[in-house]
Order: structure tokens, then sequence, then C-alpha cells
């Protein structure tokens, strides 16, 4: 049954909400971060990632009005600020989402599906990884499919929203058992079986927290 409603939306502030308290779990998380990427990589991750968040909880206070400028800002804050591949990545999937949301002040499930398509796409370009290669792309390509088979349903977006969320946690469980073909953490090869990959991690933090925004 078709239940999607006419003023189905994320608000500008729903985002705003959502943006600030993903970066305020990743700051939390500098540690774990740290220590799961000890063992997949150079074990800074985490401090990358908090550098990056908490210039994006700066970022969040300069008024704006469109959810387009907001993401594209949050993504710029983090391209300025991490260093490494993924920092230049994560900062993609928000510059990139960003740019397919220009002008809109509230989004439709078909909207998300969309931004986050394209903001895969962008990051595949540049990162060259596929699902199975144990990076951030195991987490977001299963939440992206998700949201498109919900949007084709006409699903609510808080029915979509858990869907990926959930579609993200399996897909990051999912690198617990495969080694590390990208990135520095491809040297340490089998060393890296049994541990979850630190940037897939972050990106079901993404969708996790998405999902509970909009539940809240």
């Amino acid at each position: 049954m078709k239940d999607q409603r006419l003023d189905d939306t994320l608000s500008y502030m729903q985002v705003l909400n959502f943006l600030s308290k993903l970066a305020n779990q990743i700051i939390q998380e500098k540690d774990r971060l740290n220590s799961m990427d000890a063992v997949c990589g150079d074990g800074d991750f985490g401090t990358s990632m908090y550098i990056a968040f908490s210039n994006v909880r700066k970022a969040l206070e300069e008024p704006r009005n469109e959810i387009g400028p907001l993401l594209t800002s949050a993504g710029y804050s983090i391209l300025s600020s991490a260093g490494g591949a993924s920092g230049a990545l994560f900062g993609t999937f928000f510059v990139e989402a960003g740019k397919h949301a220009k002008g809109k002040t509230e989004v439709a499930l078909s909207d998300l599906a969309m931004m986050f398509d394209a903001s895969m796409k962008k990051i595949q370009t540049r990162g060259e990884a596929q699902v199975g290669d144990k990076t951030m792309i195991d987490s977001l390509e299963p939440a992206v499919r998700a949201l498109q088979e919900s949007a084709k349903a006409e699903s609510t977006i808080v029915s979509a929203l858990e869907k990926a969320a959930t579609a993200a946690e399996a897909g990051c469980e999912s690198t617990k058992n495969l080694v590390a073909k990208h990135g520095r953490s491809r040297y340490l090869g089998e060393q890296t079986l049994g541990h979850a990959d630190p940037g897939a991690y972050v990106m079901m933090l993404v969708f996790r927290t998405l999902a509970g925004t909009q539940n809240a």
C-alpha cells in the first residue's frame, strides 16, 4: 500500500539538527575510531574526524535558509580540515549532496535518494572503490539502494530512513569479513579481518543519525 504523504519531507531545521547531532556523535567517537583505525590503518582516523566535525559544528552556527548551502558548507568544512583520502571522500559526500539540494528548503524521499546516489557516484569516481573493498562504500551503497527502493514504493521518509540505516549497519558489519583493498589498510592484508572498516562505521552513523533525527 502506498503511504507517502505530499508533505512527507525533511525540513531545513531537521537537516540542521541531523548535522549537529552527527557532529556531536563523531566527536564523541574519536577514541573508538582511532582504535578501529589502529588495526586497519594509521590509527589517526578518529582524530581526523574529530577535527573535521568540530569545524562542521562551527560552520552550523552561521545562519542559512536552504538545505543545499547547509550541506555544502559542512562538506567544505571537512575538506578543509581532514587529512587523507577519508576526509576528502566524506567532504565530497556532503558537498555533492548539497549541490543536488540547491534551492530547497525541504527535501522529499525522492530528493534524498537522488542526492545520496549522486554523492556515492562521485565518491566512487574519485576513490574507485566498490562494495566488497572494505571501505565506506560497503555502508553507503546498500543505504542508497534502500532509499531508492523505498522511493519507488512511495514509503514514508521515517520508514525509508530506518531501512537505509539498517542496510548501512549490515554493510558496516560485513566489512569484518573483508580484506581491505584500498588506502593504507590494503597493506595490512588479512590483519584487517575481523575488524569493521572505520569509514564504513562513520557512514553507518550518518544514516543512523539521520533516521534518529526524523523519528525525534
